[in-house]
């Protein structure tokens, strides 16, 4: 899930100073030229393909070589059914306009390019209408395990199979509706339930611990670590709408659902109450 990006004159994209592409002119050229393509996007256009270089390309791949074995251990059965259908290539970037072709026809769900980051009520208000908006620009290649916001990466190998899985689609529908009617007090409440589970939610199968969130199962850099160092509290919907969290690091405390099934029936039905009231 994306937040609000802070933007220059000069420029369509503005890094933060600790961003790992802040002093490379070529990387921040690129991520204009990228914007560029989301900015002149019109609703029902086929999405434009990006063209990546063979320099993205080698991040993409060098992801997969690190995320291929973490899955096998912690992806979740729904997420692992959704990959094995939508068999994403793990040589090259898939472009948005492939997902896309390949996920209307099963499930309704298309991807939006966007220019840049958008507030967390902008992206969940679109799930909605059964639709991701997607940043189509690579990570930087001297940090391939994270980036500090979402980019090509997280938006195909995280949300990209899950909307072929049934449990997800009503996860995602749910948050919509949920925040398109909730009052502005509540909307925090609801940000924080869609971080610790679309984003960063772990579930229990089979007595072991395994990942439903698009956040962890797109960074190698803390799928490999989150079991030893993350403090796992048992998932409970009123303790993680307390719980306030920092999309700049390696998350502190994940939840963890007794089952996807049950996460998905649980919250789906508090979600429901949430988009019936008034306002």
């Amino acid at each position: 899930m994306s937040h609000a990006p802070t933007v220059l004159a000069s420029e369509l994209v503005e890094l933060d100073q600790d961003h790992p592409g802040f002093r490379d002119p070529v990387y921040r050229a690129r991520r204009n030229s990228i914007a560029a393509l989301a900015l002149a996007y019109e609703t029902g256009q086929t999405v434009p393909d990006v063209a990546y270089t063979e320099a993205e390309h080698g991040v993409w791949r060098t992801v997969w070589e690190h995320l291929a074995p973490l899955h096998e251990r912690y992806a979740c059965a729904a997420y692992r059914e959704g990959a094995r259908a939508l068999a994403l290539d793990r040589r090259r970037i898939v472009e948005l306009a492939e997902i896309n072709a390949a996920l209307a026809p099963v499930t309704g769900f298309a991807m939006r390019p966007v220019a840049g980051l958008v507030t967390p009520k902008v992206f969940m208000d679109h799930l909605a209408d059964s639709v991701f908006l997607a940043t189509q620009y690579m990570r930087h290649g001297s940090q391939p395990p994270s980036t500090p916001e979402p980019d090509v990466v997280h938006e195909i190998v995280g949300p990209g199979p899950s909307p072929i899985h049934e449990g997800f689609v009503r996860l995602s529908l749910a948050f919509g509706e949920a925040s398109k009617r909730s009052r502005p007090e509540s909307i925090e409440r609801l940000i924080r339930l869609y971080w610790y589970t679309l984003e960063f939610g772990v579930v229990e199968e089979e007595g072991a611990l395994k990942v439903c969130g698009a956040g962890l199962l797109s960074s190698f850099g803390e799928l490999g670590r989150f079991e030893r160092e993350a403090r796992l509290v048992p998932f409970s919907i009123e303790r993680v709408a307390q719980t306030p969290y920092d999309p700049t690091s390696y998350q502190y405390t994940l939840f963890v659902a007794p089952s996807f099934d049950r996460l998905v029936q649980d919250l789906t039905a508090w979600l429901a109450t949430q988009a019936r009231r008034p306002g």
